[in-house]
């Protein structure tokens, strides 16, 4: 283990796991279920436990993982959906947003996801992938992507928002609470709000793909620019 690596380690007999920044001093960033985001010895964070470093395919340099770490200590926004110890190792060390056990959970369990743009405006997701398959050839076609990106950030924002929106039933009715329908999983209500997440997730993660992508190519043609101003 080293400094900004992202960390896992097994909860509730192995259920789930818990995850955590590893901020080099021997310490551990990690947001506490239900409570806030802490800065914790690395043997309270294990528990006695073994802890695994979590891989990614395109990490972000050190110093940034433990940038984004240190400005989130404190924070007190948990929710076990939307924002949990995953959500924030996996942002701490990508820059995404992103949980794997919630969408895994939400993959086996839901009646399936709805069709990708019914929540996304079906000529900004067909014309920003049409730039994306043709490329930025010309001034025009970069500002056209440039504008894209403030149509994805504003649709991006009212997706969270949807997703606050069901996630106070959602979150009661996962954990199993009393009065919450938990014991009509295989029932109407239950399927309802898994589906309905589902879809959430799914549209969340298909706008921060294509955000990604529109970003990637805006800065590949400035690196081009200014290599061909150099020259």
């Amino acid at each position: 283990m080293a400094a900004a690596d992202h960390l896992s380690v097994p909860r509730q007999h192995g259920l789930f796991l818990h995850h955590g920044i590893d901020l080099g001093d021997g310490t551990i960033a990690h947001y506490l279920e239900g409570r806030e985001i802490l800065r914790s010895p690395l043997e309270e964070f294990k528990r006695g436990l073994e802890a695994s470093v979590v891989e990614h395919e395109h990490p972000s340099p050190a110093g940034v993982t433990l940038r984004r770490a240190m400005s989130r200590i404190g924070e007190q926004r948990y929710n076990l959906l939307f924002n949990n110890c995953e959500h924030f190792a996996s942002w701490c060390k990508t820059g995404r947003h992103q949980s794997g056990q919630v969408e895994s959970f939400l993959h086996t369990t839901s009646l399936g996801a709805l069709a990708i743009g019914q929540l996304m405006p079906a000529a900004l997701l067909t014309g920003l992938r049409l730039l994306l398959k043709r490329g930025l050839v010309n001034e025009q076609s970069r500002d056209r992507a440039r504008r894209g990106l403030v149509q994805l950030k504003k649709l991006r924002e009212r997706l969270l928002n949807q997703l606050e929106g069901t996630l106070e039933q959602a979150e009661g009715w996962i954990r199993g609470g009393p009065n919450n329908g938990a014991s009509d999983r295989s029932g109407g209500q239950g399927q309802r709000l898994l589906k309905a997440g589902q879809s959430l997730a799914d549209e969340l993660a298909a706008v921060e793909e294509l955000e990604q992508r529109i970003s990637d190519l805006l800065n590949e043609q400035q690196g081009r620019s200014i290599s061909d101003q150099a020259e």
